[in-house]
């Protein structure tokens, strides 16, 4: 079960972007993010008039590693940890670790 998933509001803990919060919009692979307005980038684009696409500069958000992020939790106002918990019925929830609330998912 992926601890950080899309729609989940996150904090940087490391990097350029440290303290900024976002949400995730994407989930790369097993180990990298794109969270909305962390590590933005300006790419250079090639017009492409088969798409209809004009080139230009264009900001970016690129892909985070998972590690450089965490949950951030409402109640407290800080980064948060996920853990997991089985319920009687055998489904699995994710919890914040550090007040044991459930998450609430997107």
């Amino acid at each position: 079960m992926n601890k950080l998933r899309k729609g989940d509001s996150v904090i940087v803990l490391a990097g350029r972007d440290k303290g900024k919060r976002g949400t995730v919009t994407l989930r790369k692979d097993e180990t990298h993010l794109v969270v909305e307005g962390v590590n933005v980038v300006k790419k250079h684009v090639k017009p492409n008039p088969m798409k209809g696409t004009t080139g230009g500069i264009v900001e970016k958000a690129m892909p985070i590693h998972q590690s450089n992020i965490a949950i951030f939790n409402a109640q407290t106002g800080k980064a948060d940890r996920v853990g997991i918990k089985v319920q009687a019925d055998g489904k699995r929830v994710r919890v914040y670790k550090s007040t044991g609330d459930e998450i609430a998912t997107a």
